[in-house]
């Protein structure tokens, strides 16, 4: 039976990465906040039609560097981010045979959860 992805992490590999995972989403979150703070202060320099330069705009690309950075760690371990602002992450596993998710929000001690590839989050079991 071919499979729809290429890594499927145990139970234990996948908890073993939840302290990068808290880590990288709260780079995320702390840069996504950065770049609403630039552009807050680029977007009347913009309208004006000035040419911008300078510190805000390194900010800015500073910014948006970190979280491209964060969110490939999170692609070249075939970790799927599901909701952003939740936290909530997908790791590609196995039961038995059949392909899995196991399932984690930011705010959870552990991986707790899982579902299948179709139902997503409202299928969530108890492992």
């Amino acid at each position: 039976m071919p499979y729809q992805f290429a890594k499927h992490y145990t139970l234990d590999e996948a908890q073993a990465l939840l302290p990068r995972v808290r880590d990288w989403l709260e780079r995320i979150a702390q840069n996504r906040r950065r770049l609403e703070d630039s552009e807050a202060r680029l977007a009347p320099l913009l309208a004006e039609g000035t040419d911008c330069g300078g510190p805000a705009v390194t900010k800015w690309v500073c910014a948006l560097l970190e979280i491209k950075l964060c969110l490939g760690e999170f692609a070249q371990r075939h970790i799927q981010i599901k909701d952003l602002d939740r936290g909530l992450i997908d790791f590609p596993a196995l039961r038995g045979t059949k392909e899995i998710f196991l399932c984690w929000e930011k705010d959870e001690d552990d991986i707790e959860f899982w579902h299948d590839l179709e139902s997503g989050y409202a299928g969530r079991e108890p492992l």
